[in-house]
């Protein structure tokens, strides 16, 4: 997906719903240790925060009853040496890499037989 990401520690919830309307994707988790948000790093709000991810969208959706999809990604990813930071959705599962290692992950996915399509676009945000 095109773009820099930010993962991002919070002491309050963001207005999650402004922040995708005017960036893109957003993922928001709360429990009851952490807010943690992953945005497009221009629209990250300023805390604790690891900047300068690159985000890979598994293609979906995916059946609930499929098994090993992220582990297997993930683990070629770890065979290359590449940090990764993965979150999900109901539909697919996202997979954020550093950055300046984008290219690294592409290949180390394509040589393992993974696919690889470059998005273009920023996905819309869906209906409001």
């Amino acid at each position: 997906m095109p773009g820099t990401f930010a993962v991002r520690h919070l002491d309050e919830l963001p207005d999650a719903r402004a922040l995708a309307a005017d960036a893109g994707p957003v993922f928001l988790a709360v429990t009851d240790q952490e807010i943690s948000l992953v945005c497009p790093s221009a629209a990250a709000p300023l805390s604790t925060s690891r900047d300068g991810w690159a985000m890979l969208r598994v293609l979906g959706p995916l059946d609930f009853d499929l098994v090993g999809i992220l582990a297997t990604l993930t683990t070629t990813l770890a065979s290359a040496n590449i940090p990764v930071f993965a979150t999900s959705t109901y539909l697919t599962d996202y997979l954020l890499v550093p950055a300046d290692r984008l290219g690294d992950a592409v290949a180390a996915l394509g040589a393992a037989g993974h696919a690889v399509v470059q998005a273009t676009t920023r996905p819309s945000p869906g209906p409001r």
